[in-house]
C-alpha cells in the first residue's frame, strides 16, 4: 500500500497571520483628557445658568400678566398662579392708553432709525469710498461722540428746542437719539465698506456711473446685513428711552410706552402690578420676535464690521 503524500509544512509567519475574513481586532477608543471634559461640562453649565436667566424673567412676566389681581396680591408673587384671566389687558389699554403709546413710539422709532440709516451710511459712503481732504480727522471726531454722555445735551437741546418752536415733537425726540447713536452707525458701516474691493468702484467708474449710481448699485446692495444690524441693535433702545422723551414730551398725546407706564401708578404710590405686567409684555414681545428672526443677519453685520476697520 502506498501512503497519501504529506502536506507541506506552513511557514510561520502564515500561521502567525490572521485567517481571511476575519475582522481585525478594533481599536481602543481614545479617552479624552480629564480636563478638557470637566471644562465642557463646566462651560455646559455656565450656559444653561445664563439661559434660564435670560428666560425665566420673561416667563414670569408672561404668567403675571395673566394672573388674577387678588391671587398676585394675596400670594407669593413668585408662585404658580391659580387662577388665570385676560382682565389685565383689557385695563391695560382703557386706563393707560397703551394703543396711543405704542403708536408714538413705533414712530419715534422708526423715525430714528431712518435718520439713522441715512446719515450713517451718507457719511461713511463720503469718508470711506469717495474720500476727501480731512477724512480722517472727521471720522476720528465722529467716532469720539461716542464717549460724550447724553446727558450733557438736555438743557441746550430743551432751550433750542423752546426757542425755534419744535418742543413737544416727535422730531424733537428723534434727532438726540439719531445723533447719539450715529457715531457707533458710522462705524459699523465704515468697517464693512472697508471689505469691498476698490476694483468694483473703479470699474463702475470706467464705465460712467457717477457716485450716486455707484452707491446705488453697488454699495447698498451690499450692505443689507450692516442696515438690520444698526437698525436692530438701535432699536432696542430708541424703543426703551426714557431721558429724552420725559425731558421733550410734555402733552398726553405724544407720551411713548416707557412714559405711559407712569399710568399706572396710582395715587400715593398704588401700583396695577397685573395691567402693568400685561402692558410691558404686550410691549417687549413683538421685539422680541423680530429680533429671533432677524439674529442670523444681525450677528452677520456684527462680525463683518467688528472683524476689520
Amino acid at each position: 500500500m502506498t501512503s497519501a503524500p504529506l502536506a507541506p509544512p506552513v511557514p510561520a509567519r502564515e500561521a502567525a497571520a490572521p485567517a481571511l475574513g476575519r475582522r481585525p481586532p478594533a481599536r481602543r477608543r481614545r479617552e479624552r483628557p480629564t480636563g478638557l471634559r470637566i471644562s465642557r461640562i463646566v462651560s455646559r453649565v455656565l450656559i444653561a445658568a445664563v439661559l434660564v436667566m435670560q428666560v425665566y424673567p420673561f416667563l414670569w412676566l408672561l404668567q403675571t400678566s395673566l394672573r388674577d389681581r387678588e391671587d398676585f396680591a394675596a400670594a407669593n408673587p413668585f408662585s404658580i398662579p391659580t387662577q388665570l384671566t385676560l382682565d389685565n389687558f383689557s385695563r391695560a389699554f382703557e386706563q393707560g392708553h397703551l394703543l396711543r403709546s405704542i403708536l408714538n413710539s413705533l414712530i419715534i422709532t422708526g423715525g430714528a432709525c431712518l435718520l439713522l440709516v441715512v446719515c450713517g451710511m451718507a457719511g461713511a459712503y463720503a469718508i470711506a469710498v469717495l474720500g476727501f481732504r480731512f477724512s480722517g480727522l472727521v471720522r476720528g471726531l465722529f467716532l469720539l461722540g461716542i464717549v460724550v454722555p447724553v446727558q450733557v445735551a438736555l438743557v441746550p437741546l430743551f432751550i433750542d428746542y423752546s426757542r425755534i418752536g419744535m418742543l413737544d415733537t416727535h422730531l424733537s425726540v428723534m434727532i438726540p437719539l439719531a445723533g447719539f447713536a450715529l457715531p457707533m452707525a458710522l462705524y459699523l458701516f465704515l468697517s464693512f465698506y472697508s471689505y469691498i474691493p476698490r476694483e468694483l468702484y473703479e470699474a463702475a467708474t470706467l464705465d460712467g456711473a457717477g457716485p450716486y449710481r455707484i452707491f446705488a448699485r453697488i454699495t447698498l446692495p451690499m450692505s443689507w446685513n450692516t442696515v438690520v444690524t444698526v437698525v436692530m441693535v438701535n432699536a432696542i433702545f430708541i424703543w426703551n428711552d426714557f431721558v429724552f422723551a420725559n425731558t421733550f414730551i410734555l402733552s398726553e398725546e405724544l407720551k411713548t410706552i416707557p412714559l405711559g407706564l407712569q399710568d399706572y401708578v396710582g395715587a400715593m404710590g398704588n401700583t396695577d402690578w397685573t395691567a402693568t405686567f400685561a402692558a410691558v409684555s404686550i410691549t417687549v414681545t413683538p421685539l422680541l420676535l423680530v429680533f429671533l428672526v432677524l439674529n442670523r443677519a444681525m450677528i452677520y453685520g456684527l462680525e463683518s464690521g467688528a472683524s476689520k476697520g
